[in-house]
Parts: structure tokens; C-alpha cells; sequence
């Protein structure tokens, strides 16, 4: 579905540059990129978590 597509994005500032947007072409029906997408945000939540602990 073209909704759930990943699109790279830069963060900054566009001062005269060009954003570019990269498209990936990942079939997301694949059970593959299911267990990939799960081991991310694992990894992301545990990143998440460490990094709130080290703020307080």
C-alpha cells in the first residue's frame, strides 16, 4: 500500500537544496520485511527507553 512506503527524508534546514526523497521499493506483504519491521522497533523502544532513563 502506498501509504505505509518509506520515504527517506533529510532533516535541517532546505537553505537552496534539493530535498531529496528517496522511494524504497520493499514489498511490505513480505514476511521477511514483517520480522525486520518488528526487530526496528524493538531496538528503537529499547533506545527509547534508555535514552528517557539517562534525561532524569
Amino acid at each position: 500500500s502506498p501509504g505505509r512506503r518509506g520515504l527517506a527524508q533529510t532533516s535541517g534546514s532546505s537553505d537552496g537544496q534539493k530535498k531529496v526523497q528517496e522511494e524504497f521499493d520493499i514489498d511490505m506483504d513480505a514476511p521477511e520485511t514483517e520480522r525486520a519491521a518488528v526487530a526496528i522497533q524493538s531496538q528503537f523502544r529499547k533506545f527509547q527507553k534508555k535514552k528517557a532513563g539517562s534525561q532524569s
